[in-house]
């Protein structure tokens, strides 16, 4: 096969190009044929075969000519076919590395376009824990039943839907250092219907307000009456501090009362 030639049409079908693209890399010196036919036509063989492969590759890689012309000029000055093919693996371990990053990008704005949300699963995840997010579907599912028809979800749903990664993590904060309040103010054996804790409770309905809906204060009340109903709401203010649900759920109570 060493003798064997291969005509422009044989050559561009064997790697995938076509015949002008040939014609020119033959004009602009990169990969020209070394043979010519008696007719004057470009005959290549497998030397010239295999440099054309190493342009291909390249190409695909997103190099320019005239850096490929480079990189195939340091192989004739001494490379070695080992050297060039390490070149060529790291340079398609960059890019698998790169289109990688792409494929997790483009994923990433699918899964917000089909959920209407600009926060994806796995930063949902790494804001609010695992156990929230991997119910999320479950408790959405629930609150749409409950609550779907009323003006307060539907502001939900529309102020949500435009949160960014950094505004989640902001209500979360907020909410930490709320329950941080509350904590204190419980086991420092401040009553429930005290000002400072009605204060607290004030301050978690109007971040309710401010991110989510309009919440008058029998609202809350009610919302922090299933802090004691709900097993699942229980036992996330219980992981806080024991007795923290019947805490909270008693100053939302107290405040609602007070005006």
């Amino acid at each position: 096969m060493t003798d064997q030639l291969w005509t422009v049409g044989q050559v561009a079908e064997e790697i995938g190009v076509t015949v002008r693209t040939l014609h020119h890399y033959d004009e602009i010196g990169l990969a020209a044929p070394t043979e010519r036919s008696h007719a004057g036509y470009r005959l290549y063989t497998e030397a010239d075969l295999a440099r054309l492969q190493q342009v291909v590759v390249y190409r695909q890689l997103g190099f320019g000519l005239e850096a490929i012309a480079h990189l195939l000029e340091e192989d004739l000055d001494g490379g070695t076919i080992a050297a060039h093919l390490r070149r060529q693996r790291e340079a398609i371990t960059a890019r698998i590395g790169e289109l990688d990053e792409l494929v997790r990008s483009i994923d990433a704005a699918l899964e917000r376009e089909m959920t209407g949300y600009r926060i994806t699963r796995e930063e949902q995840r790494e804001i609010f824990g695992e156990n929230f997010t991997d119910n999320f579907d479950d408790y959405q599912a629930e609150a749409q039943e409950r609550w779907g028809e009323t003006e307060a979800w539907k502001q939900s749903s529309q102020r949500t839907k435009d949160y960014t990664k950094a505004q989640w993590q902001q209500i979360k904060d907020e909410g930490d250092e709320l329950n941080a309040r509350f904590v204190e103010l419980m086991q420092a054996g401040t009553p429930a219907d005290a000002t400072e804790a009605m204060d607290v409770a004030e301050a978690a309905r109007q971040q309710i307000c401010t991110w989510f809906y309009d919440c008058p204060r029998q609202m809350h009340a009610a919302i922090a009456q299933m802090y004691v109903s709900d097993p699942r709401f229980t036992r996330t203010y219980e992981d806080i501090a024991p007795g923290l649900a019947q805490y909270v759920r008693d100053a939302a109570v107290a405040n609602a009362a007070r005006g």
